[in-house]
Parts: structure tokens; C-alpha cells; sequence
């Protein structure tokens, strides 16, 4: 197989920038990937193994300083027994888990081990502006660094960058504290306070088990009445995957799993029902300097808000492109843009999970290597 590259494969595109001030030239790449976690490094291991050469066939930008994506950010106390599961990246199977090690720090080592093992072009921090289209049908990658065209972009960016913060009224007037998941470093600076845990995943569930070991008290609200599934087994999952997956072909934006699945009973959650914990209240309808209000009287006072309300796709890179339809979202047709063959965004919608994350890696760089690599090569 040959390798695949800038120069042994364009369609006759020049390596020059029509469009950049003179004596200024970009780097180029066949397929630039934007993301270095679970999704990006699965579509370099892809990209590789089909015989895109790194550096001038492919390029990973990672906007974080270090490997671990996303999960170099999770709170310190959360340990691997506690998360829905890594599942192994291609080519290099996930080393054995030790429960005393955070889960931040474990996840971070096999994913540099796992660049380092297939000696992955990946330069950081290099953090992503815009993404726009030349007239020579490359696309450009502008960054905080430099630029790079490309003829094909894999985005692999998650939703970890965009903590997703809704708006009540009053919210503005709140004397505490009030934080979102992706700030939350621990229980220790909850103790002696009275906290609002407002959102009805699996994280809200995880940090308000950890905060009432030290808060004065607790409160849960969620919009909607939690449902308590025994297990999750293959039909939710699937449920899930499709209900999701019928969203982006359909131009919406992705929808919340939990929705489908439900909270697993896990032997945590059955000991925090029986605790009373989980004895949730509506969310409320407004913010008081002093604590949360509902329209029919009732008051709870708080020092801190705690937002567990996830998260949205870290898209705004890509708004020179006009992807997204009327709906909101990008609609879609697998892993590719249905309106721009040149792009896929993996670990996206359906594919936001590891195992996903990973078979969307190898369809996506499949589709490319298609789109970019004459017939006659492919033989």
C-alpha cells in the first residue's frame, strides 16, 4: 500500500495560499483531525493504518497541554469503578485499573502511552479558531498558532470545552457560589454548605453523593422525574444510540442519553435513595440572592448552586461554514456532514461515547480515504 500524502495525492491543488498575505505560507495536510481524546486518537490510528503519512497526510491539533483529553479535567475523587466504562482504543488494550488512582490520571497515561505506541503527529496546545472554505476546495484551519489547509477535517472536539449553563430568572442575584460540572475539583469546599445539585444525569447523581459526606444539606432538582432502570443492558443502549442517531440525520441538535436510559440502580445509588438523597424537587422557577424559589411559595436557601446540566458539542470553530440547518444542529449522514462531503464529525451525537467514539474513527477515515485516494490506488 502506498502512503498517502500531500504530494502523491491531490487533484492537482497547489501547496500554496492563494489567499494569505505574500511570504506567508500555511502547513498542509491531506486530513487535518481537531481533538487528541478517545475519537481523535482512534481516527489517527485509522488514518495511519490505511497509509495517510503523518505530518503531510495527517495532523492531529489538540488544544489541551498534555494527553488524557476530556478526562484529564475530571474531578480528582472520581475513580474508574465510578464511570460507565473505557472501552480499549484500536490496537492497544486499556492496562489494568487501579481503583485507588484517579481516573484522570489512568486514562491520561494510556492515551500518551497510545501516542507514543503509534507515534501520532499530534501538536499542542494548539487551540482551533475558525474553519473555512478556499476557493480551490481546501478548507482552512486557522489557529491560535498558525494555519493549516487541508482537504479533508475530522472533528473530534467533544463537548468538555462547553459546559452548557441555563438561564433563570435571578440567577444574576445569587449571593453564593455556583458552579457548572466541569469546575467541580472535590467535596472538601461544599463543607458546612448548603448546596442546590440541579441536573438529573449520572454526574449529578455522582457529585451529590460526594457533597452530602460534608454539606450542611442537599437539595436535588431535576426537570424531569428520574427513572431508576435495574440495569442497562444492550436494547437501551441501542434505544439510546438510534434515538440520538435519528436527531443529527434529521438537522437537530443531540439529545440527552440519559432520557433514554434512565439512571442505572448501581449499589451507590440504592444506599443514597435509602439515605433520602434522592428525593428530588422540581427545578425551580427562580434565583433569590439567597437561595431557589418556586411560583407556589416554597423557598430553599443556599450558599452554592451546583450545575450538573451537561454539556453541548464544541462546534463554534466551524461556524465560518455554515453547517448548522434552521434546527440548530449540523444535520447528518453518519459520521459526514451531509452538506460538505470533506467533513465528519466523530464523537458526536451517536458516537459520544468511547466504544462509538471509536468505530466512528475508522467509518470516518474510511469515507476520506475514499473521497481523497484515486480508484486506481485503492487496488
Amino acid at each position: 500500500m502506498r502512503a498517502v500524502s500531500g504530494a502523491t495525492v491531490g487533484r492537482g491543488q497547489s501547496r500554496d495560499t492563494p489567499d494569505v498575505a505574500p511570504g506567508v505560507h500555511p502547513h498542509s495536510a491531506d486530513v487535518v483531525v481537531i481533538g487528541a481524546g478517545q475519537a481523535g486518537l482512534s481516527a489517527g490510528y485509522h488514518l495511519r493504518r490505511t497509509g495517510f503519512a503523518p505530518g503531510t497526510g495527517f495532523v492531529i491539533l489538540d488544544g489541551d497541554d498534555g494527553p488524557g483529553g476530556a478526562w484529564q479535567h475530571r474531578w480528582p475523587t472520581l475513580r474508574l469503578d465510578r464511570v460507565h466504562g473505557i472501552h480499549d482504543l484500536p490496537g492497544l488494550p486499556f492496562p489494568p485499573a487501579d481503583a485507588q488512582r484517579p481516573a484522570a490520571e489512568q486514562v491520561s497515561a494510556y492515551f500518551a502511552t497510545y501516542e507514543r505506541t503509534f507515534d501520532l503527529p499530534i501538536r499542542r496546545p494548539v487551540r482551533v479558531r475558525a474553519v473555512r472554505s478556499r476557493p480551490d476546495g481546501r478548507l482552512d484551519v486557522h489557529t491560535d498558532h498558525d494555519r493549516w489547509t487541508a482537504r479533508a477535517l475530522i472533528n473530534a472536539t467533544g463537548t468538555w470545552t462547553r459546559p452548557f449553563w441555563p438561564h433563570y430568572p435571578g440567577r444574576s442575584s445569587f449571593r453564593g457560589r455556583q458552579l457548572h460540572t466541569a469546575d467541580y475539583r472535590g467535596p472538601q469546599e461544599f463543607a458546612g454548605r448548603r448546596v442546590v445539585v440541579v441536573g438529573g444525569g449520572t454526574s449529578a447523581v455522582q457529585l451529590l453523593a460526594e457533597v452530602s459526606t460534608v454539606a450542611a444539606a442537599t437539595t436535588w432538582v431535576t426537570r424531569r422525574e428520574p427513572r431508576f432502570q435495574e440495569e442497562f443492558g444492550p436494547e437501551l443502549g441501542r434505544a439510546a444510540v438510534a434515538r440520538v442517531d435519528e436527531a443529527v440525520r434529521a438537522g437537530r441538535p443531540p439529545g440527552s442519553v440519559v432520557g433514554v436510559t434512565g439512571l442505572v440502580l448501581t449499589p451507590e445509588v440504592r444506599e443514597l435513595r435509602e439515605r433520602g438523597l434522592l428525593n428530588r424537587l422540581p427545578v425551580f422557577d427562580r434565583i433569590t440572592p439567597d437561595g431557589v424559589a418556586w411560583a407556589d411559595g416554597r423557598f430553599v436557601p443556599a450558599d452554592v448552586i451546583l450545575w450538573c446540566t451537561g454539556f453541548r458539542a464544541a462546534l463554534d470553530h466551524l461556524a465560518p461554514l455554515g453547517l448548522r440547518g434552521p434546527g440548530g444542529g449540523i444535520t447528518m449522514d453518519g459520521t459526514r456532514v451531509a452538506a460538505d462531503e470533506r467533513i465528519h464529525l466523530i464523537g458526536y451525537g451517536p458516537s459520544a461515547s468511547t466504544i462509538g467514539a471509536n468505530r466512528a474513527g475508522r467509518t470516518a477515515v474510511t469515507e476520506i480515504r475514499a473521497l481523497l485516494v484515486p480508484a486506481a490506488a485503492l487496488d
